[in-house]
């Protein structure tokens, strides 16, 4: 994330905090970023400069004017007309960060070779909640390469409980003694 990202997006989230929209606006925020993901030839076109830039903010108008909150249509107004509208990825981050931090939230990603049930995926988030004394949203991603047990990502520190990351420890060891 860039400082810029970094600037505009916190900016966002103390305005939205000021007006107790941060729910409303983070909600938003991360459909719209959905909707670039989804059509990045619609960003594109948002960034063309051979398209005037008038243009450009008008089609942001037509496509968001009625449908989202006015702080956050004149949020993405202002990036396209500073040219960087490409930042508003960085800008979701930063402002899911201080929502996060705000409201005792810490994001977490479970790896595992395949799908937990719900009930593994509940008793996971629990231990995880009373481990960082957080709550805790938890994402799941499949990996075959795993083999066995589980890799937890949880506020930047890494939990590898997988056999691979077990053996990988033990040939650490082993190569210590060796040396």
């Amino acid at each position: 994330m860039t400082q810029t990202a970094r600037v505009y997006g916190g900016s966002l989230y103390e305005l939205a905090a000021e007006e107790t929209l941060t729910d409303t606006i983070r909600e938003q925020m991360l459909a719209v970023k959905d909707l670039f993901q989804e059509n990045p030839d619609y960003l594109a076109l948002l960034c063309e400069p051979s398209i005037a830039k008038d243009e450009r903010i008008g089609l942001i108008e037509t496509a968001f004017g009625n449908r989202a909150e006015r702080y956050l249509v004149s949020f993405l107004k202002l990036l396209c007309e500073k040219g960087i509208l490409r930042e508003y990825a960085g800008c979701c981050e930063e402002y899911t960060r201080r929502y996060n931090e705000d409201h005792n939230i810490a994001e977490a990603v479970v790896t595992s070779a395949v799908a937990l049930t719900d009930a593994q995926t509940e008793a996971l988030k629990e231990k995880l909640e009373k481990k960082s004394g957080k709550t805790v949203v938890l994402t799941q991603k499949i990996d075959p390469a795993v083999v066995a047990g589980l890799r937890v990502e949880l506020e930047g520190k890494q939990l590898d409980g997988t056999v691979q990351g077990r053996m990988s420890g033990i040939s650490r060891k082993l190569a210590d003694v060796v040396i």
